[in-house]
């Protein structure tokens, strides 16, 4: 995926996500700014470092976790963190050290000599983390880092990622396709096409839809919303099979929409605007997902 005119800035101690659908650029961009793809133009520059042109120094600031496991689970969670060590050239007890505080820090110490394939999936993102982390990274780059984790163990990956935030001054830049997870971010981009559409606090974006969101179910949605559009001079668009509106004071507007077309609406609700709205108002379309995508 080609990235155009996607420009943005992180500030020290940032949650920073960059939200986007599949397919939006998100992981051309996270390959750029962990050094393992090289831009044909424009510049990512990380603390200081030009990620084409300073890969070495700029390894040395950053840490990883990508989206495949990356961890060995025939070792255990102590020799995991061991041949990390090696690769930034830890050894002795300035290594064990670091370890024993690493698997403090992300509740594994009592899991240390136990192998990763017995570990659970949320544990094994822990111990990611802790790779990660390791060599004192002043900013942590994270690809979809949920997947593959239940309920449970996303909410707790968050929350150590507040943590790490607050207590620990990290920057973390996190890529994710999930709106509930982007809400948890300081500040968000989010890429469709290759391209910028938003930027952001979750609570601003938001703000800019400045009314309700009324979504309306009829047998012929696309009659309906040129009836709409005519009766009540607003912008009412077909997605995904509904009419959609945005509108101030949304539950009183509903009403006069029922009286003027008796019989022809099956289901309404009004709705506070969300990311996928934002989403939609920038971009004309969905925010499609995979399953939805092959569901039609």
């Amino acid at each position: 995926m080609a990235l155009s005119g996607v420009s943005f800035e992180v500030q020290h101690a940032e949650l920073f996500g960059l939200l986007g659908p599949n397919g939006s650029g998100k992981t051309t961009l996270f390959r750029i700014l962990s050094t393992l793809m090289v831009p044909f133009g424009g510049r990512a520059v990380i603390m200081g470092y030009d990620a084409a042109r300073e890969p070495d120094q700029l390894r040395r600031q950053i840490g990883v976790v990508f989206q495949a496991q990356s961890i060995d689970v025939k070792l255990t969670a102590e020799e995991n963190l061991w041949h990390q060590g090696h690769l930034y050239g830890l050894h002795g007890a300035v290594l064990r050290l670091r370890i024993a505080s690493m698997l403090a820090r992300v509740g594994l110490s009592d899991r240390a000599h136990e192998k990763a394939e017995t570990l659970s999936g949320g544990m094994q993102r822990r111990l990611e983390l802790a790779k990660g982390l390791l060599h004192h990274p002043s900013v942590l780059l994270l690809d979809e880092p949920t997947t593959g984790l239940d309920p449970g163990a996303r909410r707790d990956l968050w929350q150590y990622l507040q943590i790490l935030r607050d207590e620990e001054s990290v920057t973390v830049i996190v890529t994710t396709h999930l709106m509930e997870e982007a809400e948890h971010c300081d500040r968000l981009a989010i890429l469709n096409e290759g391209k910028l559409v938003a930027l952001g606090t979750p609570s601003d974006l938001r703000h800019e839809i400045g009314g309700d969101v009324i979504l309306l179910d009829a047998p012929d949605p696309d009659a309906l919303a040129e009836r709409i559009r005519r009766r009540f001079n607003v912008d009412a668009q077909v997605f995904g099979g509904q009419v959609r509106l945005e509108r101030e004071n949304g539950h009183r507007f509903i009403t006069d929409v029922v009286e003027a077309f008796p019989g022809e609406i099956n289901a309404i609700s009004v709705s506070k605007p969300t990311l996928e709205d934002v989403f939609i108002r920038r971009t004309g379309h969905k925010f499609w997902t995979d399953r939805e995508k092959e569901q039609g």
